[in-house]
């Protein structure tokens, strides 16, 4: 059985998960709503992103957590439609979003986050850890074993995708990120990376100087890729993908989320605590670890720019 290196899966079912074959579109299937719970802050968080001023983040038994006041408190979603583990969520706007999760669950929100429905079901071996939408209509999933798939039509429906041919075809992938130029880049195992500069439709395999799982990347303000992933390895790229340097990032614990904050200073996270941070770029970085050592899952951008993480034991707090 591979190993599927990556602290977002945190359950038994997701190490065993693999792709269904392509097919036409799963109809939606009734499902139990996620419990209303007390512990909710505490449940293992998996992703976050913004609806406008609003905090989104989600996680496992499909426990969402939203903050209207800029995170200083936390409140769980009114109704979610599912109970399996959600790894991801993306908003369009301040309503509009979407998120998706173990048993290729698809769920939309029309109302910042609220209250979510189930739009599609890719599968009950399908485990999906990324989503992007470029817009209302047009989204891209990626996931366990190669698993990626496009939708035209806001979700209800959508099609697989064959990122690369060959040996690299069933590496998982881990996350869409948007690069410059509206280039869409997909992070993988085994040093995987892959570009597409047609909205999805098509990519190709970048090739990186580094073979150890990526994890996640963003793209810098100053128009710079970076890509993050395990032992603590950081790669930057001044030339839109064609040329990477591995930089030295003062760990070996594996990096999960990053961010750029509006003064410029970028901000790491990873397994054990561990915190980076660079004020130069990514040319160097001031790394710590935290006193009670929790792996952080995900990060956001609180308004101000304090980030605040999540982590596998629910709410890390914000990151001065």
């Amino acid at each position: 059985m591979r190993r599927i290196g990556s602290v977002l899966l945190v359950t038994a079912a997701t190490a065993l998960a693999a792709p269904a074959p392509a097919t036409g579109p799963v109809a939606p299937a009734q499902s139990a709503a996620a419990f209303q719970s007390p512990q909710a802050s505490r449940a293992p968080m998996l992703a976050a992103a913004r609806a406008g001023k609003r905090l989104v983040s989600v996680g496992d038994y499909g426990t969402v957590l939203l903050s209207d006041d800029n995170g200083q408190s936390w409140r769980q979603a009114s109704r979610v439609a599912t109970r399996e583990t959600l790894t991801a969520v993306s908003f369009v706007d301040d309503k509009l979003g979407f998120a998706v999760g173990h048993g290729g669950v698809v769920l939309a929100s029309t109302d910042g986050g609220e209250n979510w429905t189930v739009r599609h079901r890719a599968g009950p071996e399908v485990v999906l850890f990324s989503v992007h939408f470029a817009n209302a209509q047009e989204g891209l999933a990626v996931g366990a074993f190669g698993h990626a798939m496009q939708t035209r039509d806001g979700g209800s429906h959508w099609h697989t995708l064959t990122l690369v041919q060959g040996e690299q075809a069933d590496r998982h992938l881990y996350q869409v990120f948007v690069g410059p130029n509206a280039t869409l880049w997909v992070t993988a195992e085994a040093g995987g990376l892959f570009r597409s500069d047609d909205g999805g439709n098509t990519f190709t395999a970048v090739k990186l100087p580094y073979k150890g799982s990526i994890w996640g990347g963003l793209a810098l303000k100053d128009g710079t890729l970076m890509v993050w992933g395990m032992r603590g390895h950081v790669l930057l790229s001044a030339d839109q993908g064609r040329s990477w340097r591995d930089v030295q990032s003062g760990t070996d614990q594996a990096f999960t989320a990053g961010l750029q904050r509006p003064d410029g200073e970028l901000v790491l996270v990873g397994l054990g605590g561990v915190v980076a941070r660079s004020r130069d770029g990514g040319q160097t970085f001031s790394t710590q670890v935290r006193p009670e050592r929790q792996s952080h899952t995900a990060l956001i951008a609180t308004e101000g720019g304090l980030p605040q993480s999540f982590t596998l034991t629910g709410l890390g707090g914000p990151l001065k």
